[in-house]
């Protein structure tokens, strides 16, 4: 498939390595040169420097005879133009654009992306990604990392292991055994700063961060057997009341468990449109950096704290001093992966990426088709992939223990019909069935390839 990606930034250069590590015809453009010469210097890309609204520019990028164009520059309006010339002049068939400004994103104004008025087929929201991925991570506040699959029946869990978890050292098989109701299956372990899918001869230890695949049901009883608390949060602290605090602020207020928030917000205009917006969360103007401002939120009382402003920084900060005041929950919103390794030393339990969620939303758009859901998991470590088996797939009629997955790929749950199966090696996988796949980056082609819904199956 023939894709141009609009903007090498972080969201950009992510797109562009997952896509041509599985041989696609990959072109960048950015306006900056030197974020073009670094994604052709380590991705097998082509690389344009200019504008990607320019039609001459798209046209340098191959638009002609492109299947996709992906629009993710930092301007929302250089991405809608660039989908309006995409279409208009190249006639180039998928449109995804991720636009920012909430203006844009009104319910009331859908009929704005119309193909007859301004034609993209996809838009992305990375402030309401992010404010989803948040209120997931408060859903399961043991969790480093959370995300739903298989209709929302089966949750994946990343849970940090401390040295009071009582099943250190025992060999996964035996947790089959000892645990024998329990629907839940470890698909991915991270030691040492390496992750790898996991046989039934691992142990686990102290140090180690996993992945586990869980019903709903048993979510609760998984993070006890893994050592971690189930306390529902009722009461949170939100830093940050820009787009993604208020989102948060709104999504908790929706919820039937009445849960009571509090926004610290700095800029003024920010507060007053949050308390506005706000029917029963308190809003505080201030900066959440202040200690003072800090316990008058009663931060050291609340069950977590969120902290999602636009400055890292500010964030790591904001977290670390509710946690000195006596949080048990602290949970950042962090751009820069770069700062990710800070986050145990500082002793914040969990962390946001915004690229890895944007990332994940747009592979979910682009591997369409019997591809239902994608996550993408650390630094595009490896992918979570969620797809109906097809009757001409390889291992559609196969058990599991004779499925010729690469070492990589561990099969997760399977949904067949109402009913969630969580997988041994005598199940069957039949055709219809939909199943949730963790699989290293390395080994994605080979799993999309023995599922037949790769892009070029279409």
């Amino acid at each position: 498939m023939k894709v141009i990606i609009c903007g090498a930034g972080q969201v950009g250069w992510q797109i562009a390595r997952h896509l041509s590590g599985e041989q696609n015809d990959v072109t960048v453009v950015d306006s900056n040169p030197d974020l073009v010469n670094r994604a052709t210097d380590a991705l097998d890309v082509q690389g344009i420097a200019g504008f990607a609204s320019y039609p001459d520019v798209l046209e340098a990028a191959g638009a002609r005879d492109a299947d996709m164009v992906i629009a993710a520059t930092h301007s929302d309006e250089v991405n809608m133009v660039t989908c309006q010339v995409a279409h208009s002049v190249f006639a180039v068939p998928r449109k995804i654009a991720r636009l920012r400004a909430q203006s844009y994103l009104t319910a009331i104004y859908s009929d704005l992306y119309r193909r007859d008025h301004m034609p993209i087929d996809v838009v992305i929201s990375p402030e309401r990604e992010v404010a989803d991925a948040a209120i997931q991570r408060l859903s399961a506040p043991a969790a480093f990392d959370t995300e739903q699959f298989l209709d929302g029946e089966v949750q994946l869990l990343g849970l940090q292991l401390g040295p009071e978890c009582p099943v250190l050292d025992t060999p996964l098989r035996q947790l089959t055994d000892l645990f024998s109701t329990l629907a839940a299956i470890v698909v991915g372990i991270r030691r040492d700063g390496t992750l790898f899918a996991p046989d039934a001869r691992d142990q686990l230890f102290a140090g180690d961060q996993i992945y586990v695949a869980a019903s709903q049901t048993d979510v609760d009883r998984t993070l006890e057997i893994f050592g971690k608390s189930t306390r529902k949060q009722e009461r949170v602290v939100i830093v940050g009341g820009g787009n993604v605090g208020l989102a948060v602020a709104q999504a908790l207020e929706k919820q039937t468990r009445r849960i009571r928030a509090k926004v610290i917000e700095r800029d003024r205009g920010n507060a007053e449109r949050a308390a506005d917006a706000l029917e029963r969360t308190i809003v505080l103007n201030g900066d959440g950096l202040d200690m003072g401002l800090l316990m008058e939120a009663n931060v050291d009382r609340a069950d977590a704290v969120l902290c999602v402003t636009d400055d890292d920084k500010v964030n790591l900060l904001a977290a670390v001093r509710a946690k000195t005041a006596g949080n048990p929950l602290t949970i950042c919103l962090v751009n820069d992966p770069t700062l990710v390794p800070l986050m145990g030393p500082l002793g914040i339990d969990a962390y946001i990426n915004p690229r890895a969620t944007t990332v994940s939303s747009i592979l979910r758009h682009i591997r369409h088709g019997r591809v239902r859901g994608v996550y993408s998991i650390g630094d595009a470590e490896a992918e979570v992939i969620e797809a109906q088996v097809l009757s001409t797939s390889p291992i559609s009629g196969q058990l599991v223990r004779e499925t010729d997955f690469p070492e990589g790929a561990l099969i997760g749950a399977i949904k067949r019909g109402r009913k969630i199966i969580h997988p041994q090696g005598g199940t069957r996988i039949m055709e219809g069935d939909i199943v949730m796949i963790f699989a290293l980056a390395a080994d994605v082609p080979e799993v999309e390839r023995l599922l037949q819904v790769s892009i070029d199956f279409f």
